[in-house]
């Protein structure tokens, strides 16, 4: 989990990604950053996320896109 925050504040550093629940509810992550976020995950974890993956329900916390890395391993 530790390596998912870094690399998410890599991406948006203005973002406290511990704290945030509701990443793409709040409008917090354009698609620019979701794709960004994705390809990172894909290299960095060595998973490969779907189009079907990327629902608010997996992306709208760094606990959500966790669970989803975990689920895909």
């Amino acid at each position: 989990m530790e390596e998912l925050l870094k690399l998410l504040e890599e991406i948006r550093p203005n973002l406290d990604f511990s704290k945030q629940e509701r990443l793409i509810d709040d409008g917090l992550l354009d698609s620019f950053d979701i794709i960004t976020i994705v390809a990172e995950i894909n290299d960095v974890f060595g998973v490969r996320i779907n189009v079907a993956d990327l629902v608010p329900e997996n992306m709208n916390s760094a606990k959500a896109m966790w669970e989803m890395i975990n689920r895909r391993k």
